[in-house]
């Protein structure tokens, strides 16, 4: 896995595709957000750049799209989000697509927000062509079935009629909801053994069966996994601030880049896994 302490550095001029997931930004977390500005910035100096993959968890909590939609002009010029939409936008205005899938902690994400910033929600499994290969893209908390409290909670969740319900409840009822639930998350994860909070290997054959490589978040445990009849097993890792009692910390993420040789054809594209970090 290669590192770098901006994305521009790796090959610039080939760069066409970049893939990142479970960012958890929040206002509490500043430093994710500069770093993502950051690499904003980076895709911005990307001149081949053609997609920006968001695969879940881009937020630490969402509680709908109308906490920002709703604020006024004064109101939206002094919040957290505002940046991120303006560089969003800059992105997609230069001819970056910007493709966001829902994560555990965000799925109540909507069209309306990506509207602010032109990008476009995707469902998993999303079908991705890298050269010659298929690629299958998801969040990868439905992998986890071992966790059976999870995915009874998931299915709940992902309802469309609970989703309703709960972006009908006032905004201070919504935030005491996913401040419940994120203690008892924390308190249940906290007596859960590590593997059964990992993908299940059952679930990951199913998942690759008919393509030729997996890629995926969620777990934070990046890493490549070779299995058998040459499928790849990919996983992204979460942005992570280090070294906060130092002088100068720093935000580390391993992402996807999906990279080709200038002027050659689509069909000699490959991906890789690139650990990107910024210094706070």
């Amino acid at each position: 896995m290669q590192s770098f302490n901006h994305l521009i550095t790796t090959r610039p001029h080939e760069v066409r595709q970049v893939l990142i997931s479970d960012l958890h930004l929040s206002p509490e977390e500043p430093a994710l957000v500069q770093a993502f500005l950051a690499l904003l910035d980076d895709c911005l100096a990307l001149p081949a750049l053609k997609r920006l993959f968001i695969l879940g968890d881009w937020f630490e909590v969402w509680l709908g799209d109308d906490v920002y939609l709703s604020l006024s002009e004064e109101e939206r010029q002094s919040h957290w989000l505002t940046p991120l939409i303006t560089k969003l936008k800059k992105l997609r205005v230069a001819g970056c697509e910007i493709l966001v899938m829902h994560g555990n902690r965000d799925f109540l994400l909507g069209q309306p927000f990506c509207n602010l910033f032109g990008g476009e929600l995707i469902f998993e499994p999303y079908a991705l062509k890298v050269g010659q290969q298929d690629y299958r893209l998801e969040h990868g908390d439905a992998l986890c079935t071992d966790d059976k409290k999870y995915q009874f909670f998931r299915k709940v969740m992902r309802n469309p009629m609970t989703q309703w319900y709960l972006l009908n409840k006032p905004l201070k009822k919504r935030l005491a909801i996913a401040d419940n639930m994120r203690k008892k998350s924390q308190k249940n994860n906290a007596n859960k053994a590590a593997h059964i909070m990992d993908v299940n290997d059952k679930a990951v054959a199913v998942a690759v069966n008919n393509n030729d490589a997996l890629l995926h978040g969620h777990t934070h445990r990046p890493a490549i996994h070779q299995r058998d009849n040459d499928k790849i097993r990919y996983v992204l890792g979460d942005w992570r601030l280090l070294d906060e009692e130092k002088r100068q910390s720093k935000v580390v993420a391993v992402i996807g880049a999906v990279i080709s040789e200038e002027h050659l054809e689509h069909n000699n594209a490959e991906f890789s896994l690139v650990e990107f970090s910024y210094l706070v």
